[in-house]
């Protein structure tokens, strides 16, 4: 008996993110879906491979300030704001987690 299953493509990473949980999303996918859409010249998942090819890693990406990330062609003040604000809550999530690990 074949196995017909099909490599399943999505055209956004958020419906791999969907079907497959956040752990099978790279980087640049987790990061497109932050980005959400693009501009009329490049897409989100462009935009958001362009970042990571710049700063390394998301790591690398963590560090930069709002005003350096703002000037990026594609990301405008909402995006930056909730790229942002998903790093904080990543640092909140490490702080507790750190000060939690000893207790």
């Amino acid at each position: 008996m074949k196995n017909n299953i099909k490599k399943q493509t999505w055209k956004h990473p958020g419906g791999k993110l969907r079907e497959l949980g956040a752990h099978k999303c790279t980087d640049e996918e987790l990061l497109a879906i932050l980005i959400s859409t693009g501009d009329k010249n490049r897409s989100a998942e462009e935009i958001a491979k362009d970042m990571m090819n710049k700063y390394g890693s998301i790591r690398g990406l963590a560090h930069q300030p709002l005003n350096k990330l703002i000037k990026i062609k594609g990301l405008g003040d909402v995006k930056v704001i909730r790229i942002a604000a998903a790093f904080e809550m990543a640092r909140r999530i490490i702080k507790d987690a750190l000060n939690n690990y000893d207790k």
